[in-house]
């Protein structure tokens, strides 16, 4: 097992835990959103480790990006469906996503309002996990024609 094998099991691995806290954040956001209960710190920490989570993976995609043997940028990288979604595609809606993320734990930090901080977080986090959904299922389709 070499080195681009162990870090391609822990970031495909990583992605379960990123999507069981952002789911976790988003519907706790929207039910203390529409429900209008307290921000407590139970769920700013769910936030922030969601949010942490998210930038950990994206360090180990990174790592995961330069040792990959698909990354090559050479005249047949956008020809390939699967060269081009790895080498391009992939990582980009990434950092946006991930963009997304942080824009909205940093707005709702600086709200006072609960409904507020839990409809910024809702609204965000919900947003960058459609960006994520959609990169994934892109590069599903693009893979497989």
């Amino acid at each position: 097992m070499n080195a681009y094998s162990i870090v391609q099991h822990l970031h495909s691995g990583f992605r379960y835990i990123v999507l069981i806290l952002f789911i976790y954040a988003i519907v706790s956001a929207f039910v203390g959103w529409l429900g209008t209960r307290p921000y407590t710190n139970g769920n700013r920490l769910v936030n922030l480790f969601a949010m942490i989570s998210a930038h950990t993976q994206l360090l180990i995609g990174i790592v995961l990006y330069f040792l990959s043997p698909l990354v090559a940028f050479n005249s047949t990288t956008m020809k390939d469906p699967t060269t081009r979604y790895f080498t391009v595609e992939h990582w980009v809606m990434m950092i946006i996503a991930i963009a997304v993320i942080t824009v909205g734990h940093s707005k709702s930090k600086k709200l006072v309002l609960p409904e507020a901080k839990h409809r910024i977080i809702a609204l965000f986090y919900s947003l960058a996990l459609l960006i994520i959904i959609g990169a994934l299922a892109a590069g599903k389709i693009s893979i497989f024609k």
